[in-house]
């Protein structure tokens, strides 16, 4: 195990210099900062003191050096908008986009081995052609779409939900929603998939001539066999719900790490866009090892091949 984190950690690097290469420079060709933070009225000298004063008139590969000489040293630099450090703004947004995120894949995953199991467990009844039917259909519907018909029929219409903010159980319903359906109906059709492998097998007839109840057979023999596939597209899934999160947090005026980085694009906060940019690199890094790792757990061949 501890080979496998290694080589994971190592093969990393490259990805999130690239990653942080590709941020700053097309960051800088959004247009120039003091267009945004100096009156109409500016001018030249005020401009090249603007410009002096956040080292943006240094030559580019020169700031990417400092750039990263500072991150070395944990140090993101400073909001051209609030001047206060990159790195606070992203921190205090980040937990809400975990916690949508959270919620969301966690509802899936248990809705889907519900729903999926249920599905397998009688091939081609109505329960499960139901539920393929519904599945597919949630898996091939785009988020932005389910948000905006959310906001017109259950927030405009109805008058039931708010379309922004965060307080309240009620604020939370149409951002999870709208991120829940796509995951949703790809990991049922997975967990069904592979359930329907798992239940044919010799040791789920070993099992049940052994005279196992059929809950232990399904969920103590099936399902921790299936387990392993379905664990590899759900940690794609979550990787995919920060790009879903951007369109979604945007929509709903959600405070968290999406919406932060496209405030930070429109207001050319290039320090707050990088530090956020960089966070949500790490975590998805951080979200391929651990899923990796999962998947090492369940599989003994995953094991033998990464300590080969």
């Amino acid at each position: 195990m501890l080979t496998l984190l290694r080589r994971r950690a190592v093969s990393s690097v490259v990805p999130l210099l690239v990653v942080v290469l590709g941020v700053f420079f097309l960051a800088r060709l959004t247009g120039d900062p003091a267009n945004l933070y100096l009156p109409l009225s500016a001018t030249p000298e005020m401009r090249a003191e603007f410009t002096a004063r956040n080292g943006l008139d240094d030559p580019l590969i020169s700031q990417f050096g400092d750039y990263l000489a500072q991150v070395a040293h944990l140090d993101f630099g400073e909001s051209l908008r609030t001047a206060q450090p990159a790195a606070e703004a992203v921190l205090r947004a980040f937990p809400a986009t975990l916690q949508l995120a959270g919620w969301t894949m966690l509802l899936a995953v248990v809705g889907a081995v519900v729903i999926g199991s249920l599905a397998a467990y009688r091939p081609n009844s109505a329960t499960d052609r139901i539920a393929s039917f519904l599945s597919s259909t949630a898996a091939s519907v785009p988020d932005f779409w389910i948000a905006i018909m959310g906001v017109l029929v259950f927030a405009v219409t109805l008058g039931w939900l708010p379309t922004s903010g965060t307080s309240g159980a009620a604020a939370w319903v149409l951002p999870v929603a709208t991120l829940l359906i796509r995951p949703f109906g790809v990991l049922v059709q997975v967990v069904r998939g592979a359930m329907v492998s798992a239940l044919s097998a010799p040791y789920v007839k070993v099992a049940r001539a052994k005279g196992a109840s059929e809950p232990r057979v399904v969920f103590g023999h099936a399902l921790r066999n299936a387990a392993a596939p379905a664990l590899t597209v759900a940690g794609d899934l979550a990787v995919g719900l920060v790009n879903g999160a951007v369109v979604v947090e945007t929509i709903f005026g959600w405070p968290g790490i999406g919406k932060l980085m496209i405030d930070s694009v429109l207001q050319r906060d290039f320090a707050v866009l990088q530090a956020a940019v960089l966070l949500t690199a790490l975590a998805i890094f951080a979200l391929n090892i651990l899923v990796d790792l999962s998947h090492a757990l369940l599989d003994p061949r995953v094991r033998q091949r990464a300590a080969a």
